[in-house]
């Protein structure tokens, strides 16, 4: 782990808008609609800092997690993916690193090395989302697309109640303006990241995955042939193998390692 990732100008602007959101969520829009020393005031405070520690907790865990290195030691086993279509990409030297690379594995141009079941490189977290810390990621984009929407909830509630005061200054009535586009347009955007990523998890593919299935799914319409990913075992399957297989724990952003280590995957002989 390394905390230098942390000194970069995207992870830092994702922290000052996380405090942004935080400070006009407690001391403004809750605080002007029930008031802090409320009960409902305090409980609307509590709930929000919690999902908001959870959230500061999830991209902290993002960033710091390596995300799969490949074994120095590894080497394919060719009797044991012989049936395999990827057969031929798991015994590829990667020819940046000039070694084995596994399934699901490919080489970040930015990291400048093979990343575990590697997703994408974030530029947010300044780290790759793979294997080891895909969880974490995810987690943290549900927890911020949930603070988010309930942020912009109480800011409704607060326009509601204090509309009229509000109409009269223009100051205020400008910044509660920006601050609602800004909350929708966040909470849009993040809602979609969201549902990207459930449709990847259910069908147990990686962003890369699912740009290269694009090309055989159509040469299979196109040969008259049904198509299924490599991977697709099942949406119940899918689903434990990247959040664990305790329901409990599924919204834990520490990550839940499996016996397949990021090497080797279940996958559907049907594909």
């Amino acid at each position: 782990m390394s905390c230098r990732r942390f000194l970069s100008i995207p992870v830092l602007s994702v922290i000052l808008v996380m405090g942004f959101v935080y400070y006009i969520t407690v001391f403004v829009f809750i605080d002007d609609w029930v008031g802090l020393q409320s009960s409902a005031g305090t409980l609307n405070a509590f709930v929000f800092s919690f999902l908001a520690f959870l959230c500061l907790f999830s991209l902290s865990v993002c960033v710091l997690i390596d995300p799969g290195r490949v074994p120095a030691s590894y080497a394919p086993d060719v009797e044991d993916s012989s049936w395999s279509h990827s057969n031929a990409t798991e015994t590829r030297k990667c020819d940046k690193c000039f070694a084995y690379k596994p399934l699901r594995t490919h080489h970040c141009r930015v990291c400048r090395r093979c990343i575990l079941k590697m997703d994408h490189h974030c530029l947010w977290i300044n780290n790759c989302v793979g294997y080891a810390n895909y969880k974490a990621f995810f987690v943290l984009v549900f927890y911020a697309t949930v603070a988010c929407i309930y942020s912009t909830v109480l800011l409704v509630c607060c326009v509601f109640k204090n509309g009229n005061s509000y109409a009269g200054n223009i100051p205020i009535k400008t910044f509660m303006v920006f601050c609602g586009i800004f909350m929708i347009g966040l909470s849009l955007t993040l809602g979609t990241l969201l549902c990207w990523h459930i449709y990847l998890i259910a069908h147990n593919m990686t962003t890369i995955e699912h740009y290269d299935s694009k090309r055989a799914l159509w040469l299979a319409r196109k040969s008259g042939q049904s198509y299924r990913h490599q991977f697709d075992v099942g949406v119940y399957k899918n689903i434990t193998s990247v959040l664990g297989p305790n329901m409990i724990k599924w919204l834990c952003p520490t990550f839940t390692r499996n016996t397949e280590g990021g090497i080797s995957f279940t996958a559907s002989r049907d594909s």
